[in-house]
């Protein structure tokens, strides 16, 4: 991470997270306050779960495309402040504790369309969105694909009934593409709405001292543009579906293991392209992010490789992964890339080496710290200074419910670790811990820094649906001596 010795410290929420009047965190007045209360807090980073448009179970990490941005993120009452959206009426949407992304996303699809309406032939006329669009070489790919999807009520490409266009025969490209002129133009008005929106946040964060730290997942999802425009980059039969499929093998949080799905690279045809898949991907998650934590890096040393129709993990076997000579090429391609290493799972000499050769800061987890002793990589006395130590990640329990799921015994070990603490005084102190670690960064779940309970978990990996992904921040308990709290915490470890 870019200026390595100086001492950070940061929240992980997401952007969905944040409170805001329209069911949902946007890139609206809410999180502008949100970076008001982060500088208030001392807090110099923000972190953020990926920001494209979410996929199967309403995850961010299996997104239709791995640069767009999500469309339900975008502030209505900002596009009605800057013209784009001349009668919007906002609706009573009352406060709640989780995101109801059904109904959410009913009311923003309508007003979005209302926006295009109104502003079609204004973008038609100008040449400058026409320039903005060439500017991403993702863009017309996703924005032909959503078209697509959406002529199809919405299957996965897998499923498309006209296979021509599912082969992206060239003819029926073309045909598409006249036939769904006018939806293809609206995908793309979103993308420059969104972009819009983040780009002006981004600033402001920047003008305030914060740092947005993004998250960036190693594989892209089977049902996205990504694969549809770049098979040839991913194992795949003739027939454009996969062979391999990632996941990893049965552990801590799953004794099936987790089958991902996400289709798996063809690393050797990869790397006669120069890798440039990847590196328009590092080079788009930079404009976006300040630093960029990339999803599963292990996969990069080894990676677990699964039969396609598997039904769960547990007969994958390793491969070796691209290694050193990948990153060589990330240094020399994408020398702006400030990436932090998720180097969490089944970690071996092969991925040290990798991340030792790369000199990427990796992460630590205080909740993994107090089983297996003296060699367990989360050790307390294993934290350094360079690696990025968490209370714990989104798809960890909440403090509190990590606490509390814990016997007796083992409430003991942590007591011998920290202190006497009980449930009033165990997150505040697993806080602390953390701030005053070696680790020149350090993060809290916003759920942890206000001590709540497993109700307000972000993620149970290995299941789908249910309250995954839904936590929102109320905008009350923002307050001024919480404000005061955080930053006495970064003063007391240095990292105001």
């Amino acid at each position: 991470m870019e200026g390595k010795n100086i001492r950070r410290g940061g929240v992980l929420l997401h952007v969905t997270s944040l409170p805001g009047p329209e069911g949902i965190g946007t890139l609206g007045k809410g999180a502008y306050a949100w970076i008001d209360f982060l500088e208030k807090s001392g807090m110099t980073l923000w972190q953020v779960l990926p920001v494209g448009p979410t996929g199967y179970g309403e995850s961010p990490y299996q997104s239709a495309c791995a640069l767009a941005g999500d469309s339900d993120m975008i502030d209505l009452a900002l596009l009605h402040e800057e013209g784009w959206l001349k009668d919007y009426q906002p609706e009573e949407v009352p406060e709640s504790d989780q995101v109801d992304f059904e109904a959410v996303r009913a009311v923003k699809e309508r007003w979005l369309r209302q926006a295009f309406k109104e502003n079609r032939q204004r973008l038609q006329r100008q040449k400058a969105f026409d320039s903005w669009c060439k500017r991403w070489p993702w863009l017309h790919d996703y924005a032909l694909f959503m078209a697509i999807k959406q002529h199809f009520n919405r299957i996965s490409w897998m499923e498309w009934p006209d296979e021509a266009i599912r082969m992206r025969v060239p003819e029926a490209m073309a045909r598409y593409e006249r036939l769904l002129r006018e939806d293809i133009q609206y995908f793309e008005f979103l993308q420059f709405l969104f972009r819009s929106q983040w780009q002006r946040l981004h600033d402001y964060a920047k003008l305030h001292g914060v740092r947005i730290f993004g998250d960036m997942p190693i594989y892209v999802a089977e049902d996205s543009s990504d694969v549809w425009a770049n098979a040839q980059y991913f194992q795949m039969d003739e027939t454009r579906h996969p062979r391999r499929v990632a996941g990893v093998p049965p552990d801590y949080f799953s004794e099936d293991g987790q089958l991902w799905g996400n289709p798996l690279y063809h690393w050797s045809r990869l790397r006669q392209h120069g890798y440039a898949f990847w590196m328009n991907r590092l080079h788009g998650v930079s404009e976006l992010y300040d630093c960029v934590r990339i999803d599963h890096f292990i996969g990069f040393a080894n990676y677990y490789s699964i039969r396609a129709g598997e039904k769960t993990a547990r007969r994958g076997h390793w491969v070796i992964g691209p290694g050193k000579a990948f990153f060589e090429q990330v240094k020399k391609k994408v020398p702006e890339a400030d990436i932090i290493a998720e180097d969490l799972g089944a970690v071996n000499e092969r991925v040290t080496d990798l991340l030792k050769f790369c000199g990427y800061p990796g992460m630590k987890v205080l909740q993994f710290s107090f089983d297996g002793g003296d060699e367990n990589p989360h050790a307390l006395h294993r934290f350094t200074e360079n690696c990025v130590a968490y209370t714990g990640t989104h798809d960890n329990d909440t403090s509190l419910g990590w606490w509390h799921s814990r016997t007796a015994e083992q409430q003991d070990v942590v007591c011998r670790a920290l202190g006497e603490v009980n449930d009033d005084t165990i997150v505040q102190r697993m806080i602390e811990t953390v701030f005053s670690s070696k680790a020149a960064t350090a993060v809290a779940p916003m759920q942890d820094i206000l001590s709540l309970d497993t109700e307000a978990r972000m993620n149970l990996p290995g299941t789908v649906g249910g309250s995954n992904w839904r936590y929102r921040l109320r905008g009350k308990l923002l307050t001024n001596e919480l404000a005061e709290r955080l930053l006495a915490l970064n003063k007391k470890t240095g990292r105001a």
